[in-house]
């Protein structure tokens, strides 16, 4: 059953040529707080965050791409990497931007929860507690499972052999 939820983000890439062969590394976040601590395989997202009605995705993108990592969205062309449903019913829309981020400025944004749980103690957790510049192979084992198909369209669009994004 759908929830209705839909979220955007901005998966930030780099174009590499070590094998010959062009391809790409991405830039992804560890999620943070408690659940995620300790767990590393299908804990990493691309920024990304919900939106409401009164807020387009490209502005959530933007929005969740500089609270999450605490800088501006870098100049550039964005990519449509189309639409995914994940598991949860929410539908995620990203973006791709070919840029360089220093990873020693990223300044991550937070959260407040109470923890530990029915404690009454509320903590404040980093929204992602670090990032990671990854290839696809790399990205296909840290990424939520819903999201590694944006990492497979990136890569086919720069290796010129992309079809619909939404394919």
């Amino acid at each position: 059953m759908s929830t209705g939820r839909r979220s955007a983000g901005l998966l930030v890439f780099r174009v590499t040529e070590d094998t010959g062969e062009r391809d790409v590394e991405v830039l992804i976040g560890h999620m943070g707080g408690p659940f995620w601590a300790g767990r590393e395989t299908a804990a990493w997202s691309v920024p990304k965050g919900e939106y409401g009605p009164d807020e387009g995705p490209e502005a959530a993108a933007r929005r969740e791409f500089t609270e999450e990592l605490g800088m501006p969205v870098p100049p550039g062309e964005w990519i449509s990497l189309g639409e995914a449903r994940q598991r949860s019913g929410k539908t995620v829309t990203v973006w791709a931007l070919e840029a360089e981020v220093d990873l020693a400025s990223v300044v991550p944004g937070t959260f407040t929860m109470e923890w530990p749980r029915r404690s009454g103690v509320q903590q404040e957790f980093p929204e992602m507690d670090r990032f990671a510049w990854c290839t696809p192979e790399e990205a296909a084992e840290r990424l939520v499972a819903g999201q590694r198909v944006f990492v497979d369209r990136l890569r086919d669009r720069v290796r010129g052999t992309a079809g619909s994004p939404d394919a």
